[in-house]
């Protein structure tokens, strides 16, 4: 049978998403607590891999196996053998066909800045951090030229192995909560590092350094080495993957303002 799990993760802990030799990845955690519950080792998909740094507050993966377990197996069960930084928040039986990975139609992410003259020590693994006012009204009009379809080469990192950097962008938008910056983006998919890229070309505008109308610039030179530099891991959030209702998985976008 095929299981799909809806996983959180605080990514500062983990060398990323993918199993890696030495097993600091969030994949061998899970894959490993998972096979004392199955009895039996197995391999785990998620719906997209995230770098060194970065959470989720819903990933979606999946797995086969032949082990009759009742759900809170999979839910409590695992999370008795996960660190504390990785939970499982719900588990059900799907299709045979349904693939995390593939059959993904949206993904949203959040990137949480905090804009004051002093990084922040508490959450200095979890959110960015710029020291310079942010104009967030013009970071918001250049935000919304994202929207829409787009050769997005110009926030595409060099080792990206994506077949082709078109995208459609469903959300891009930021929004202020006191001395916090939540930047919250969805598309169909998106490119790696993209959206670190963008946030660092949209701080670039609201420190005053480009007009809003400078992002239609960087889409249309679709050179990466023009545009301005990455910005840190640590405030980003995969916030959610969505899927055709057909394949019944939990609609489960917990936007961040909700933490704050």
């Amino acid at each position: 049978m095929r299981i799909a799990l809806g996983l959180e993760y605080d990514g500062s802990h983990f060398c990323g998403w993918q199993s890696q030799p030495e097993g600091c990845g969030v994949q061998d955690h899970l894959e490993a607590a998972l096979a004392s519950i199955a009895g039996h080792a197995l391999r785990v998909t998620a719906a997209g891999r995230t770098d060194t740094g970065v959470h989720a507050l819903e990933q979606v993966v999946h797995f086969d196996t032949d082990a009759i377990r009742p759900s809170g197996a999979w839910v409590r069960g695992v999370n008795a053998f996960l660190p504390k930084s990785v939970r499982v928040h719900w588990a059900r039986e799907v299709d045979a066909q349904f693939h995390a990975r593939f059959c993904a139609e949206r993904r949203s992410y959040t990137y949480w800045l905090v804009n004051q003259p002093i990084a922040p020590a508490i959450m200095a693994e979890k959110a960015g951090w710029f020291h310079q006012p942010l104009d967030v009204d013009r970071m918001a009009e250049a935000a919304g030229l994202l929207c829409g379809e787009h050769d997005f080469s110009a926030f595409r990192a060099a080792e990206c192995q994506a077949r082709s950097p078109i995208k459609h962008m469903y959300e891009a938008s930021v929004t202020r909560q006191g001395s916090h910056l939540l930047f919250d983006f969805s598309a169909n998919a998106f490119l790696h590092h993209q959206v670190r890229n963008m946030v660092g070309a949209l701080v670039y505008i609201g420190k005053g350094k480009y007009p809003p109308s400078h992002m239609l610039e960087w889409l249309a030179a679709r050179d990466r080495t023009l545009s301005p530099p990455t910005f840190s891991a640590g405030g980003l959030y995969l916030r959610a993957v969505g899927y055709d209702a057909k394949w019944r998985i939990p609609n489960q976008d917990r936007r961040l303002a909700l933490l704050l």
